[in-house]
């Protein structure tokens, strides 16, 4: 446990830059690192993100992140690759060239960090093109879009139960 710790921390410095974790981060990553399931709450800027991108690049295989929006998803990539992690997205912003190249990539393992909308998640044969991978995590971020009382809901989401039934033994963090 503690080696998986300083390979957090390091990484934590190496990719991000920080010397240490914002309260809890470090737990959620080594629960996580142990490759069990999470639901993280914490505020706006609480460093939600880090809890997922720093298991993803530790992990060997693929982390899948379940994201509402395309412009976070274009925030989230754009910041990752800035600094160095292999990341991409794939969404309706991008030209069937751009889609296919992103797939090459996936498939060669050159990505460790994909970002999918709900929507492209559960389009016909993506999950069984997921199954040909090595799914390390999957998160869903946003997940407060899956309570039909929100204002943000997308139905989607209540679908993604679908992922422990397909992937039992993937840990998913919400």
């Amino acid at each position: 446990m503690e080696h998986q710790h300083n390979r957090a921390r390091a990484a934590l410095k190496s990719v991000f830059g920080y010397d240490s974790f914002r309260p809890l981060q470090g737990d959620i990553i080594s629960h996580i690192l142990d490759k069990k399931d999470a639901l993280v709450v914490m505020p706006t800027g609480g460093g939600k993100s880090v809890c997922y991108q720093i298991p993803a690049l530790l992990f060997n295989g693929l982390t899948v992140v379940v994201s509402p929006l395309i412009s976070l998803m274009k925030d989230q990539v754009d910041q990752l690759r800035e600094c160095g992690a292999p990341a991409a997205f794939l969404n309706s912003s991008l030209a069937d060239a751009e889609e296919r190249a992103v797939q090459q990539q996936v498939r060669e393992g050159r990505i460790k960090l994909l970002y999918v909308s709900p929507e492209r998640l559960f389009q016909l044969g993506f999950l069984d093109e997921l199954a040909a991978l090595n799914i390390a995590l999957f998160a869903v971020d946003e997940a407060h879009c899956i309570s039909t009382w929100g204002h943000s809901f997308r139905p989607e989401y209540q679908h993604l139960r679908v992922l422990k039934q397909r992937f039992p033994a993937v840990p998913v963090i919400a």
